[in-house]
């Protein structure tokens, strides 16, 4: 088992800089090995990864201690049965046909209502206008919760995301997090109460009423999938179109060709997810000792899957540091299921059930950004500055466009 003292860290700010550099080194010289200031064993590779993903050897019970805090008991959290009759729950929402026929409507009015506070200004910051609260209002609308709460939903979100990156362990940060998880069962629990008595076509009526094999969802169940689905759906919706745009726009040939034949956004998302995933960082636990080409992980330890390295490992994609929506060994057609190729929602029995919802989110809310903004370019001098550890994504994204050219969306 690899100890090297002079590898990169994890948690040094040289890594926060720069973490694609950090992960070339680590697939080379350290594939397995112990990270002190995490307390746990650090995966980078890209077969490696996706076996701690599919092996059911390896747990989700590290979600005691990282998700319970702040969401209470989720799905993410469950295994076997039990988990298969929760995920067949929630599943059915979020099928491709249902997001389309039932909430469409919804994602597409929700991105229109930014996307009008600026259209017509010749410029906007998009992280801070637009990608950081348009997934978490459409969430709200589709739970049929008041839109006069988007809000608050906003800083629950950024809290339990802040919760999630703690890798220091600010106790500031941990007791926010935690503080979040009160205010958000005080909010929910009361509504999901009356909203069985008065069942509609939200989305919220719709996890009260399932039904799989006699077994329903308590409360308590229901309040933890909402705050879950707040934070997982909305981090990587938010950190995806961002980055999506940043990448097209270093890239003008591809970003023309988006521009053009729009059915490439699916394009441009996958390979997003691929070279510059909103999310780094999963962790599982194995129950019991696993032998890796790199060392043996013990039973009971935390293992970080670097889900950034991986989808960077040459071993797994040609030329991996290039951003290519043309790249032939990227299976878009299965990017957003079970049987994708990249690793930013996970693989196996885990794979992030919202998947086809951060699609759909995407693909609308990239349409209508460039309805708006056909000439849209980096404002003058400004470079983007990817930012996170856990999660990254641009911090800010500062751009110019020619108003009068905005076709209403």
């Amino acid at each position: 088992m690899t100890t090297v003292p002079e590898l990169p860290d994890i948690l040094s700010p040289e890594f926060a800089i720069d973490p694609y550099g950090a992960y070339r080194v680590l697939r080379e010289r350290a594939p397995v090995y112990w990270h002190e200031g995490t307390q746990s064993f650090v995966l980078s590779r890209y077969a490696d990864v996706a076996r701690a993903f599919r092996d059911p050897v390896f747990t989700t019970a590290n979600y005691d201690w990282q998700l319970e805090p702040v969401h209470g008991r989720t799905i993410l959290q469950l295994s076997g049965r039990e988990h298969a009759v929760r995920r067949a729950l929630v599943a059915p929402a979020f099928r491709g046909s249902e997001l389309r026929e039932r909430f469409l409507p919804v994602i597409e009015r929700n991105a229109r209502t930014l996307i009008d506070g600026f259209r017509r200004t010749g410029q906007v910051e998009l992280v801070g206008e637009f990608s950081t609260h348009y997934p978490v209002n459409v969430i709200v609308d589709m739970l049929g919760l008041n839109q006069a709460d988007h809000a608050r939903f906003h800083r629950w979100y950024t809290a339990i995301i802040a919760f999630l990156g703690n890798l220091s362990r600010d106790p500031e940060v941990a007791a926010a997090g935690e503080r979040t998880r009160v205010e958000f069962a005080e909010y929910m629990l009361p509504i999901i109460g009356r909203r069985r008595s008065e069942l509609g076509e939200d989305l919220l009526s719709t996890l009260c009423r399932a039904e799989v094999d006699g077994t329903r969802m308590s409360d308590e169940d229901i309040k933890a999938f909402c705050s879950l689905l707040l934070t997982a759906g909305g981090e990587t919706t938010d950190k995806a179109i961002s980055a999506i745009i940043a990448n097209l726009l270093a890239h003008p040939e591809q970003y023309a060709a988006v521009r053009q034949d729009r059915s490439l956004i699916t394009r441009a998302f996958a390979e997003t997810l691929r070279y510059t995933p909103p999310v780094h960082m999963i962790m599982r636990q194995p129950a019991e000792d696993v032998a890796f080409p790199g060392g043996t992980i013990p039973a009971g330890s935390t293992v970080t899957c670097l889900i950034g390295a991986a989808n960077r490992d040459g071993e797994r994609y040609r030329a991996p540091d290039s951003f290519d929506i043309f790249r032939d060994d990227l299976e878009t057609a299965t990017a957003f299921s079970a049987a994708a190729d990249h690793l930013a929602f996970a693989l196996g029995r885990h794979f992030c059930v919202g998947a086809l919802l951060a699609e759909t989110e995407v693909e609308v809310g990239v349409n209508q950004l460039l309805d708006a903004m056909p000439d849209m370019r980096l404002a003058h001098g400004f470079r983007p500055i990817e930012q996170g550890v856990f999660t990254r994504g641009p911090a800010e994204l500062r751009l110019e466009f020619s108003p009068a050219q905005g076709r209403p969306v």
